[in-house]
């Protein structure tokens, strides 16, 4: 698989494992599928459960204008801000092109960047890691101690962090959350969970206080040991951070389409 048919998987992938985790947190979600454009807006203060994203592969410029509007009526007509979502591989040349003022037309501002990424290399090798132990997320506790880290690690308020995930069962059941501990003190967390055949990283964290020494990368391989075991899934997906991007072909996984990150107008 290569090419825009893992920038179609990559926005597909989005779309599913968003759907479910969205609609956990709250079962009256903004969950649509409209023409060209997914909505997968939970309207919580987490802004990353806020996500449009566009879907149509090859899109042309005057499309990508037209929908980059829609998608930002979209956002306004929310209470809590989020993120557009676009996979730079479905758009063809021209459409590339004209990104930035169509987007500066729609009153979407740029606010970072990410890449796709998958490889078919599960199972991969139960970790270990000389200063951790690894912990499943079964308890509220732990929930918030996620939480927690993933507000230090992005910079965001405590309080935000907490509102998306605190308070799941499926977090704790049917996502293959871990937390690695140093000590009795989390320093790292990654998650993994079935989406349409793939197995789907999401929310890798490191507090700042614990970075660069392979505290992310060696929880994320649990998760994703933990998870193929479970579900005996081959394929794994993500969508990496600038932080993560150089952690993640050390698993295995091989960089398909540049994402850039959207958000309104201040």
């Amino acid at each position: 698989m290569t090419g825009p048919t893992e920038s179609i998987e990559s926005a597909q992938q989005l779309a599913v494992a968003w759907r479910a985790m969205v609609l956990d947190r709250d079962a009256d979600a903004d969950v649509r599928d409209l023409p060209g454009i997914a909505v997968r807006w939970a309207d919580c203060s987490f802004s990353f459960y806020n996500c449009i994203t566009l879907t149509e592969p090859g899109a042309g410029a005057d499309l990508v204008a037209e929908r980059l509007t829609q998608a930002a009526d979209v956002m306004r007509a929310k209470k809590h801000p989020g993120f557009l979502w676009l996979f730079e591989d479905l758009l063809d040349d021209e459409a590339r092109t004209a990104l930035a003022p169509a987007a500066e037309r729609a009153g979407l501002q740029y606010a970072f960047p990410g890449t796709g990424m998958a490889g078919d290399l599960l199972p991969v090798p139960d970790p270990a890691h000389p200063d951790l132990t690894f912990v499943r997320v079964r308890t509220d506790e732990h929930l918030q101690a996620y939480a927690d880290l993933q507000s230090r690690a992005y910079g965001f308020p405590v309080e935000e962090g907490r509102d998306g995930l605190v308070g799941s069962a499926r977090w704790k059941s049917e996502m293959y959350a871990y937390l690695a501990l140093r000590g009795d003190v989390p320093v790292a967390c990654a998650t993994t969970v079935e989406a349409a055949g793939r197995l789907f990283v999401a929310f890798v964290a490191t507090d700042p206080d614990w970075q660069r020494k392979g505290y992310g990368e060696a929880v994320t391989r649990k998760a994703l040991h933990e998870g193929a075991q479970a579900t005996g899934l081959t394929r794994a997906t993500l969508h990496a951070t600038v932080a993560g991007a150089p952690v993640y072909p050390r698993i295995g996984f091989k960089p398909n389409t540049p994402i850039h990150f959207y958000s309104l107008k201040d």
